[in-house]
Order: structure tokens, then C-alpha cells, then sequence
């Protein structure tokens, strides 16, 4: 199955470069030309060969019967066969050229993206609740949670490297009950069916959702195999259905799961290197959503909606803001991506990014669905974090820290946390 369509890429070159542009990617129409007019120039040459191939072997069959001679023309026919053999693999070959091309190429993005080239033009579609004001000066996650001894960088460090953290007592207890309370409320109030896959992935997987092959730096592997670790749920979560055929009437098919992911974070040098909103190992609940291409968008607004539900609940203030051409991921064809506030860090930063791949995932992961007169088409994918936990871990420790230094318990999680109130642990102080 094809990353792209190839025969829509034959036949739409220039445009398909043009959009492609608007996201900062050159398509090298030269290089499909040249390969187009070498695969054009075998078809024609190979067809031609085969006419004139049927027509000689008529005639040497009227030869025969005549008892004449075709010692020389069978040859000329053998030859022919030969040349078409050899014109029939470069065409496969050419095919193939095409094939590796489109293995690099990112998703068109939907016309309903605006075009911009980075994160200073993504646009802000609306934002939910206030930042609170404080009569002390907040602090940054890496402070509180330190100081009260639920978070621990320089053992995480002794025991692994850098981009580590430990969690203690009600820290990690934090995390566990967000971890609880997203699940329940995406499979209780949402719809979503929970998964709990496997967290290690083949390199098929990987090809599927798009991190392969360009972005096996980003990834972990293990050593003499094809396993790799799980960057996001998204990967063996979407990769459950892949090489099947599925009924219209199965979907929209919704999923979520809880997994541990792992990233390299290869080219985030010098970017969040402080507390732990950029690590190698985070944990995440996932949403992940099949459909057909009728309900693709809906289900993408619906996605996001529930992942904002989260913010909510929680009573966190967020953004909704709508990534730009030049901003969004290589897999994606539009996204959203919810932003927390953190007044530790006088900022808003990402803690979900919720994604329409329309039919680019499905494609290269032989995902399918039954349309009319029994017409199979590719399944669109959707999925978003919902969400990040370690990035929710930090949103409420920093939003709900006290003069004190100690941390208020949103007050949905108290019956997970069993606590009203974080404060200081004794242990290993």
C-alpha cells in the first residue's frame, strides 16, 4: 500500500508541489518528470514491442505451414521478449523510485489550515478559563516539587541520565490517579474503549503512523531486533487495525490507552532542558479514532473537545490554538494543539496535540474501509493526547501551589489522591 496516491501524485504534480510548499517542503518536480518520462518511454516501448511481438508470431505461424524457414524470425521474436522482460522490470523499478520518493513526502495539509511557515503563525481559536492571580511570586514545578520532596532529578540521573525524573509519595501517587481519572473519564463519559498494547513496536508499526523512515532518530531501539520503544500510544494503538478491511457500519471506532512512551527528543538540545516537560520516558493516555472520510472532520472536533474536557475538570486555564502549515507534523493533514497555562514559567505550553491524518496513515498502514458498490477506500485517522500526564502533573502542581509552598488538590482528583492537600514528604530528607 502506497504512502500517496501514486497515479493522483502522476497526474496533480504541480499542485500537490504548491501545497506542499505552503508547509516549508520543496517537491522535486524535475525528478518526477524525469522519472515519469522514463517510465511513460518504457510502457510505450514495451507495448509497442508486444503488438509487433503478436503480429510476428502470426506470421511465423503462416511460415510454418507454408514450410518455410523462421529459424530467424523465432530468434527476432525471443529477442523482443527479452527487451520486454527488461522494460517491464524498469517499469517496476521506476514504480518502486516512486514509492521510496513518497515515503518522505508529509500530508497534504486540509485547505482549512492557515499557511504559515512557524508557531508564530498559528492561530488562536479561543481560550478557557483565567489565570489565577497570586500574592506571591509562583514558582516553577522544579522548585515545588523538589522542595517538598515528590520529585527527584539527580537520583533519576544516577540511576539513568539526564532527561530522568524520580516521583515520591503524593507525586507519584499524582500521577497515578491522573492517569485513573483520564481513562475513566474518556471510557465512562466519552465512549472510548480502553487498550492497554504493547509498549514495544516493529519497524512496520512505526512505517504505518509515519515515524519511519524519517524520524528514526527521535526513536529508541533495541539492540538486534526489530523492536523499537513506543514513542505514543498512537503507534500500536493505530497499528491494531492495520492490513484490515473494515465495514462502514463498525465505525467511528474509538480508542484509548494508557502507555509509558520514549523519545530520543534528537533536536530539542537547549529546549525545556529544565523540570520535566521535555523527557525521554513520560507517560500518556491516548485517544485514537478510525473513521470513514464522511465523518473524519466531526470526529476531529469531537476529539478535541474531549481532550479539552480533561482541562476543564481540572480547572486549568488552556488554549485551543490551530497549527499552521509550516507547524504541523509530518503525518498530519490539520491539528489542533491545546496549550496549559503554567504561571511557574509565565507561559503556555502543549500538552496535547490532536490530529487529523485523514487518509495518509491509513494508507501506509493498509487500514481500509468498505464504501459504496463494494469500492474499498483507505479509513481516516485521528488521534490527540488526552492527556500528556507528566505535563498535566506539571499544570496543577504550578496552577494549584499555595504561599506555603504546598500544593491544593483539584478538587476531581481528591477521591483518586485520597488527599485534599501535597505537602512536604519526610521520605529521604
Amino acid at each position: 500500500m502506497g504512502v500517496h496516491e501514486l497515479s493522483h501524485f502522476r497526474a496533480n504534480t504541480e499542485a500537490i508541489a504548491a501545497r506542499l510548499a505552503t508547509r516549508c517542503y520543496s517537491l522535486d518536480v524535475d525528478q518526477w518528470r524525469i522519472l515519469d518520462a522514463e517510465r511513460r518511454g518504457a510502457v510505450t516501448e514495451a507495448e509497442q514491442l508486444k503488438a509487433q511481438r503478436n503480429a510476428q508470431s502470426m506470421e511465423i505461424g503462416k511460415l510454418k505451414k507454408a514450410g518455410a524457414d523462421t529459424t530467424a524470425a523465432q530468434a527476432e521474436v525471443r529477442s523482443m521478449g527479452e527487451r520486454i522482460a527488461e522494460l517491464d522490470a524498469k517499469v517496476v523499478a521506476v514504480d518502486e523510485r516512486f514509492r521510496d520518493l513518497l515515503t518522505a513526502i508529509p500530508n497534504l495539509p486540509h485547505e482549512s489550515v492557515p499557511v504559515g511557515k512557524s508557531a508564530d503563525d498559528n492561530v488562536e481559536i479561543r481560550r478557557s478559563g483565567t489565570p489565577r492571580e497570586y500574592a506571591f511570586e509562583p514558582k516553577a514545578h522544579w522548585d515545588l516539587g523538589v522542595n517538598l520532596g515528590i520529585l527527584d532529578f539527580e537520583r533519576a540521573a544516577k540511576i539513568t541520565g539526564a532527561r530522568f525524573a524520580v516521583y515520591f509519595g503524593l507525586g507519584a501517587r499524582l500521577e497515578r490517579s491522573l492517569m485513573n481519572f483520564m481513562l475513566d473519564v474518556h471510557t465512562r463519559d466519552h465512549g472510548y474503549t480502553e487498550v492497554l498494547p504493547p509498549f514495544l513496536v516493529n519497524s512496520a508499526s512505526l512505517f504505518g503512523t509515519g515515524n519511519l523512515p524519517k524520524f528514526g532518530d527521535d526513536l529508541f531501539k533495541i539492540e538486534n531486533s526489530d523492536y523499537w520503544l513506543a514513542p505514543t500510544a498512537e503507534v500500536p494503538v493505530t497499528n491494531l487495525l492495520r492490513d484490515e478491511t473494515l465495514e462502514p457500519e463498525q465505525l467511528p471506532i474509538h480508542f484509548c490507552a494508557h502507555t509509558s512512551c520514549f523519545r530520543s527528543e534528537a533536536g530539542s538540545h537547549g529546549r525545556d532542558v529544565r523540570g520535566i516537560i521535555r523527557q525521554h520516558q513520560f507517560q500518556k493516555v491516548e485517544l485514537v479514532k478510525f473513521t470513514t472520510a464522511e465523518q473524519s472532520h466531526a470526529e476531529h472536533e469531537k476529539l478535541t473537545a474531549d481532550a479539552e474536557d480533561i482541562l476543564d475538570r481540572l480547572e486549568l486555564p488552556y488554549r485551543r490554538m490551530l497549527l499552521c502549515t509550516g507547524d504541523m507534523g509530518f503525518s498530519s493533514a490539520k491539528t489542533y494543539d491545546l496549550e496549559v497555562w503554567l504561571p511557574g514559567q509565565n507561559a503556555y505550553k502543549e500538552i496535547s496535540s490532536c490530529s487529523n491524518f485523514q487518509a495518509f496513515q491509513a494508507r501506509r498502514a493498509g487500514i481500509r474501509v468498505r464504501g459504496a458498490k463494494n469500492k474499498v477506500e483507505p479509513a481516516h485517522t485521528i488521534n490527540g493526547s488526552g492527556l500528556a500526564i507528566g505535563r498535566t502533573w506539571v499544570a496543577i502542581v504550578e496552577n494549584y501551589q499555595q504561599a506555603d509552598g504546598s500544593i491544593a488538590v483539584p478538587t476531581v482528583l481528591q477521591p483518586y489522591l485520597q488527599a485534599e492537600v501535597i505537602t512536604k514528604s519526610g521520605i529521604l530528607r
